[in-house]
Order: C-alpha cells, then structure tokens, then sequence
C-alpha cells in the first residue's frame, strides 16, 4: 500500500494576518506554533506576520500573575478567569510549564488543569513550554501576547512557572504583577524573596475558606504592613492585600477591581504609557543581545576554537575571562 504525503498549506503572511485579526482561534494556534519555531524559514515569516498584526496590539490589560508552590495558581486562574469572561470580556490565558533541563521536554497540561475555562468561548488557553529561558516565561511570551491581541482578547493572564531569583520577567512585560500567597505554611514573610514582593502590585492570601479563613486574614494583616516598609512605587500605586477563595468563589471580583483601578490611575497619571514604551525598549534591546549571542555561537571561527578553548578552561589550563577575550577577537576579526 502507497501512502501518498500531502504537505500542510504554508500560509503567507497576510493569511496569517487577515484570519487572526477576524478571531480565528485555529490560525492564532498555528501562528503562535509558527513563533516559537527555531527554522530559518519560519522566524523570517513570523516577522512578516508581526509587522502586519503590531498596528491592532495593545490594547490588552496585560496581567501576570506568579506564586509560591502549592498556592493553587490554576485553581485561582480559572475561577478568576471565569470572572473576567463572564463580564462578557475575551480572556487570554498564556502559562508556562518548567522544561527539564535534561530531556528539555514539558507537560504542558494546563488546559486539563482548568478544563471549565478551557471549554469558555471567550477564553484561550496557550501552554507554552519555558525552555532554557530564566524569569518564569517563554522566550516568545512578548511575540505571542501581542497576537493574542491582534485577535481581539481583551485581558491576558501570563502565568509564571513559580517563585524564585529569576522569576521576575514577567512584571518587566505586564501592567499588572499580581502575587499569589498561602496563609500558614510557615513564616509567610520568609517564603519568598523580597524583590519579588517590592514589584507586585497586589498581593491575594488564596484558599481562604474553611479553617484557613482566620489565618489568611492574619496574614493579609501581615503583608499589609510589611509592604509599608518598602520603597513607595514610582507610579504613586499603593500595593493593596487581599484574601479568596478559589474554591467558593469569594473575593473574587475584589481582585478585578484592584487590577480595574490600578489601570485607571495609571493611566490618568500616563505612566501606563510610559511604562509600555519602556518594555518595547528593553524587548528590543533582549532581542539584539539574543542575536549578537547566536551570531557569535555559530561563527565559524568560534566554532573551530571553542571545543580546545573548554578544554583550557575546564582544565585550568587558561582563565576564563582571557579564554571569553579570545573568543570574542576571533569573532570579531
């Protein structure tokens, strides 16, 4: 039996960019696939299908959202979640599952985690694995939020892959960092690290129902006055602490509108602006350091050199700030 191969339509640009702009959820997974591509080809087409979409992106409220382990982030995301597209909002989940470091595969499980918002009309789920990249987010998280808003979501939740040193990207490509922690699982205020708490802008006590409701309101007292011991935030907001429960529903809707009034103030007092010039600035100035890297990588005099200059340095045989100056002269010869 000859099985004849039939291979898939390759979309131009201006397909990709007409079928996202209508809503089309097929081509915006597909696009998104496109992205996150490492051929040639393909990085060269979603460039093309990025200038097209860019003039229809931003107008999104940009949320991330990160918490300690155990603290329910998908629980909350999908009650929270259900929240937003009830009020008749497109919703946009974009979450990052951990690769591993050694098969550099991911489960990428997260619409069976929030299967009730998955099945929402007005909601889009987009697991994306981390890979190599540090601050809790996809190396393409930028790229594929802003086609998320070309195809019309109104608000996009990118939820991080924890708490930790080099969690914190994500308050660098958001309006709103929002803080997920658990009451009485130890000494709250050392379980996490304080720049992490400098940069939130809201702090929610989640499973604060049952037995746990007085321990969250003990601990939402706590947060409270450790963050008036922080710097003031440069835009004038005043981090605010609350309490939910995912499970039952409440203090939900308080959630939104903390995130509701801190957009308004921001941009009454133009920092919103502001604050999404600067992140185009530092996304540019990632991407130019990403390929300075790669050019450098794949030079083929480094090439040459790099497996006996490891060796140096594995060795001890050679420093590896002169080994790294070398390298560099090579490349730049």
């Amino acid at each position: 039996m000859t099985v004849t191969y039939t291979p898939r339509k390759r979309f131009t640009p201006e397909e990709y960019a007409e079928r996202i702009l209508k809503g089309d959820r097929i081509m915006l997974s597909r696009a998104i696939t496109l992205i996150e591509s490492k051929l040639a080809s393909d990085v060269a087409l979603a460039e093309k299908v990025l200038e097209l979409i860019l003039p229809h992106t931003g107008g999104s409220l940009r949320v991330g959202i990160t918490g300690v382990p155990g603290v329910g982030k998908s629980t909350f995301i999908e009650s929270f979640g259900k929240v937003i597209t009830g009020m008749n909002k497109k919703l946009a989940v974009l979450t990052i599952d951990p690769s591993s470091q050694r098969s550099k595969g991911s489960i990428l499980g997260d619409k069976t985690r929030m299967e009730s918002l998955a099945n929402d009309p007005l909601a889009y789920i987009r697991p994306s694995a981390s890979g190599s990249t540090l601050g809790g987010v996809n190396d393409k998280t930028r790229e594929t939020m802003l086609l998320c808003e070309a195809a019309g979501y109104e608000v996009i939740f990118i939820e991080t892959v924890g708490v930790g040193q080099s969690e914190t990207t994500v308050e660098g490509i958001t309006d709103f960092f929002l803080l997920l922690m658990l009451a009485g699982a130890g000494d709250e205020l050392q379980g996490i690290k304080k720049g992490i708490m400098e940069m939130a802008d809201a702090i929610v006590i989640t499973k604060a129902d049952g037995d746990n409701v007085n321990m969250s309101k003990m601990a939402a007292r706590e947060y409270q006055n450790a963050l008036r011991l922080f710097p003031a935030h440069d835009s004038g907001w005043e981090p605010e602490v609350m309490t939910c429960s995912s499970v039952k529903n409440e203090g939900l809707e308080a959630v939104w509108d903390v995130i509701s009034r801190h957009h308004e103030l921001m941009v009454k007092t133009g920092y919103f602006d502001a604050k999404r010039m600067e992140q185009n600035i530092s996304w540019m100035n990632e991407i130019i350091d990403y390929y300075l890297k790669y050019d450098f990588l794949h030079d083929a005099d480094v090439e040459k050199a790099m497996g006996f200059t490891h060796h140096q340095v594995e060795s001890g045989k050679l420093p590896a700030i002169t080994a790294a100056k070398k390298l560099l002269d090579l490349y730049r010869k």
